[in-house]
């Protein structure tokens, strides 16, 4: 099996304190009703990612991967390499090989929901991260774990419906494959037809998988078609926005502004902390928090008790609140490894390392060579 181991410039100050009390509160709360749930027993675990070349999804997997070392889980990851069929066949494989939980790391359920008929039981554990637009149980997942892909999107169109500019000529990037990404699409566009000052002038439907392909003759094909009527980029994910640069400043458009409604990938954040970058904000989840709470889910699940019903907010992240948390991950500042060490182990607090190892199960030679992890 294929598997290995691990204008409206930026908010006001008060937004960083606002958002992660929030947060903060939401956790405490929610850890404190749910109470302790049994821990012990190791399990075997599955991450299978769309593709490991969209940095949310890596950011995710790396939140799992710490959560999994923390319970003594083995891990194991796999990378779709963004081919609907190659998932399939990735989970089929995780399926028949006896694991007790799969993550569906930002792919539509519906991929492999005629797949569920064949899987031998007992079946494993399934959770999502992105797999719906639903957010919570659905029927294929335990549950899965999203901010609301609506609030995202609203908080992305706000950046331009609330500019100062006397017109503003977007045009979205959508990746119509997934129904959270059609979702925000339709969120964004239904905030533009609210705005007076806004054109919505296009939208361009570019797989994520093949955005660095294609985006510069389709920010060449834009430019053409509208010339300086267009002055917005809005786009579903960061990864458009790894491709922007470059082809717009080849056509001195370096005037364009773009946000991305989603998720706060590592080249995003450093781009936006510039400065310099044509990319004015994202709309960050909070995905190390993400990945924890993929591993409370399933050990939920393992434990025969209901989802936990929790949902982050997103994070509007502009140049001014990465300066202000420095060097801090965007959502250090929240206590959430601390609630589920408390929820999970009673408030010990010994080095994780003492209690669990993650291990690397025996994989074939052709899958083991380091080029399948994930990057930023």
């Amino acid at each position: 099996m294929a598997f290995m181991s691990t204008a409206f410039h930026t908010p006001p100050r008060w937004l960083r304190r606002v958002m992660l009390a929030a947060l903060a509160s939401w956790l405490t709360t929610a850890a404190l009703a749910q109470g302790e749930l049994p821990t012990k027993g190791a399990r075997r675990v599955v991450f299978l990612a769309q593709d490991f070349r969209n940095g949310g999804i890596t950011a995710v997997y790396r939140g799992f991967e710490q959560a999994c070392r923390e319970l003594g889980w083995t891990l194991s990851i796999v990378n779709g390499a963004g081919d609907r069929e190659t998932i399939r066949r990735l989970f089929d494989q995780a399926a028949a090989s006896g694991v007790d939980g799969i993550v569906l790391g930002g792919f539509d359920e519906d991929d492999i929901t005629d797949r569920l008929v064949a899987t031998p039981r007992p079946a494993p554990v399934l959770v999502g991260w992105h797999a719906s637009s639903r957010i919570g149980p659905t029927p294929s997942l335990f549950t899965n774990v999203s901010t609301d892909p609506g609030a995202v999107a609203e908080m992305a169109a706000a950046f331009v419906t609330q500019s100062s500019s006397a017109h503003a000529g977007v045009v979205i990037f959508n990746d119509g494959r997934f129904d959270i990404a059609n979702v925000k699409t339709l969120r964004m566009r239904e905030a533009l037809s609210r705005c007076a000052r806004c054109e919505l002038l296009a939208v361009e439907d570019v797989p994520i998988s093949r955005a660095a392909k294609e985006m510069p003759a389709a920010l060449e094909s834009l430019h053409r078609r509208f010339g300086a009527r267009w002055t917005h980029v809005l786009a579903i994910n960061d990864v458009y926005m790894d491709s922007m640069h470059f082809p717009l400043s080849a056509l001195g458009r370096r005037d364009i502004v773009g946000i991305a409604a989603g998720d706060g990938s590592g080249t995003a954040l450093s781009r936006i902390r510039s400065g310099r970058s044509q990319q004015l904000a994202t709309i960050a989840e909070p995905t190390g928090l993400h990945g924890w709470q993929l591993a409370d889910e399933l050990r939920r699940a393992f434990a025969r008790q209901p989802p936990s019903g929790r949902v982050a907010r997103p994070i509007a992240v502009t140049t001014e609140l990465l300066r202000q948390l420095g060097k801090q991950e965007v959502d250090d500042g929240l206590p959430y490894r601390a609630e589920y060490r408390q929820q999970w182990f009673g408030g010990a607090n010994a080095d994780p390392a003492s209690r669990s190892v993650l291990r690397q199960p025996p994989a074939p030679a052709e899958t083991a060579e380091r080029s399948g992890r994930p990057r930023d």
